[in-house]
């Protein structure tokens, strides 16, 4: 039996991939920090190897023997009172985890990258993999340089090492088992729990979950090694997501936009009270700056070399409401 290991196991887009490839058959093995929440991984025949992006003994046991390694851990947030911490985990930890795989003869590396390390579109024209930042300097918020850094480092040891790694770029992944949430996620709560009363014109490319499960999966027996496939679903303004949402739940959609400027003001103010007091803060100054552009990717490549599907965005957020609902996160006199 072919087995496979991966990081991020226990979180929401290694959770649905580790049920993809325990329904393929293979035996599955997954890294969990000491003490880590593993709900996402209860009643599955998952074998955990317990220890961090940081402790290369346990990386080194997680591989050994392993066809297949899936690099999806990542620390997703838009704010960090410490970037350091970030840098630490997304990028030293991609490249302990590759190199870790390739010396244990590894057939096919899958680094989970995200469209954050691809350049956004200067106008509301879908971008491709082609579209790449000249410097970090170019990129918004420690998070997105962050997954820069490590899609670079990725790419660069194919090329010049010969190390067979395949880069996956997800888009906005929505859908079940996002505990965190993440947030993208933390949309949908919002608007669940009524905390959304506007919104600023921006945009977004909604893919369910599982899709991006499927495309790594696809990635690993199709795809090439130093390429990288954005991983989407469907380009929609946030507007027309929380229009979406409201269809699928019975909640009014928010009617007023914010002005970009008025959001702005609110962010620089909510992130310097938040850094002061040591909380995160409602609103962070850099996801508003995120939002000045339409994130709208086209995943054409991954479609045509992969045979890479998504589902409607509706459906998508549809399964994410569902489950947050069934899970505690709305409130009972709001719930769906």
């Amino acid at each position: 039996m072919d087995s496979a290991f991966l990081t991020g196991g226990t979180g929401f887009v290694g959770a649905s991939l580790a049920r993809l490839l325990l329904q393929k058959g293979l035996a599955v093995k997954a890294l969990a920090r000491k003490g880590s929440d593993r709900r996402n991984l209860d009643g599955l025949s998952v074998e955990i190897v317990e220890g961090g992006l940081a402790d290369c003994s346990s990386i080194e046991a997680g591989v050994k023997g392993c066809r297949y390694v899936f690099h999806v851990a990542a620390d997703y947030r838009i704010w960090v009172p410490n970037p350091a911490d970030m840098y630490r985990a997304n990028v030293d930890g991609t490249e302990s985890v590759i190199r870790a795989a390739a010396k244990a003869g590894a057939e096919k590396i899958v680094h989970c990258s995200s469209v954050a390390a691809v350049k956004v579109p200067e106008d509301h024209t879908p971008v491709d993999e082609t579209s790449e930042y000249s410097s970090v300097d170019e990129i918004v918020g420690v998070y997105k340089k962050s997954k820069f850094l490590a899609d670079v480092l990725a790419r660069k040891l194919a090329r010049v090492e010969k190390l067979p790694v395949v880069v996956v770029n997800p888009a906005a992944p929505i859908g079940p088992r996002d505990i965190k949430p993440t947030p993208t996620g933390k949309i949908v709560v919002d608007f669940l729990n009524g905390r959304m009363p506007s919104y600023i014109d921006t945009g977004m490319n909604i893919v369910h979950v599982d899709d991006v499960a499927m495309g790594h999966w696809l990635a690993a027996v199709k795809g090439r090694i130093g390429e990288r496939y954005i991983l989407g679903g469907e380009n929609l303004t946030l507007k027309g997501v929380l229009d979406e949402l409201a269809a699928v739940t019975g909640r009014a959609a928010p009617r007023f936009k914010t002005p970009y400027a008025v959001a702005y003001a609110f962010g620089a103010v909510d992130t310097a009270i938040a850094r002061l007091r040591g909380v995160e803060p409602m609103a962070p100054l850099d996801a508003i700056k995120m939002a000045k552009h339409y994130m709208w990717f086209s995943s054409a490549k991954a479609r045509r070399d992969l045979g890479y599907e998504s589902r409607a965005a509706r459906l998508a957020l549809k399964d994410a409401a569902d489950w947050f609902t069934a899970n505690g996160y709305v409130r009972s006199k709001t719930a769906v």
